[in-house]
């Protein structure tokens, strides 16, 4: 997409106001494995319960479910250092994060799904359905 397409659409990448506001307002603090980048503002907020502004421009499409959950933590202010500084070492049992894939092709369809063939296993006939005692 081009200039025009940064200046009309919102769900592929950042607008041209938020990249404009970014290199003015914004510090980089740094890059997730997905090569999102995550900013904070350079001035801190007036006194309430937000003390610092921080958000994301996404690298490709405008999807939540690609911010991985120790960058969620700290967009949302749990924590104060930056996750790739603050973080213990993965486990040996953690998998590598997926986005979440709904509404795509590689979602989960399970076996009598439409997308499927919409043909599931015949009932077998072992239900009992359940009456009160009178």
């Amino acid at each position: 997409m081009g200039f025009l397409g940064k200046i009309f659409t919102w769900w592929d990448g950042a607008t041209v106001g938020t990249l404009l506001g970014t290199a003015l307002k914004g510090e980089c603090v740094g890059t997730d494995t997905l090569g999102n980048k995550y900013y904070r503002a350079k001035k801190p907020m007036p006194d309430g319960p937000v003390t610092e502004r921080r958000w994301v421009i996404y690298s490709g499409s405008n999807d939540a479910s690609r911010v991985p959950p120790e960058w969620l933590i700290w967009l949302h202010g749990t924590i104060d250092a930056v996750p790739e500084s603050n973080l213990p070492p993965p486990r040996i049992w953690q998998i590598e994060y997926t986005p979440n894939a709904t509404g795509t092709p590689a979602a989960y369809r399970p076996q009598g799904a439409l997308e499927r063939g919409g043909h599931r296993a015949p009932s077998t006939g072992d239900y009992e359905a359940w009456t009160p005692e009178a």
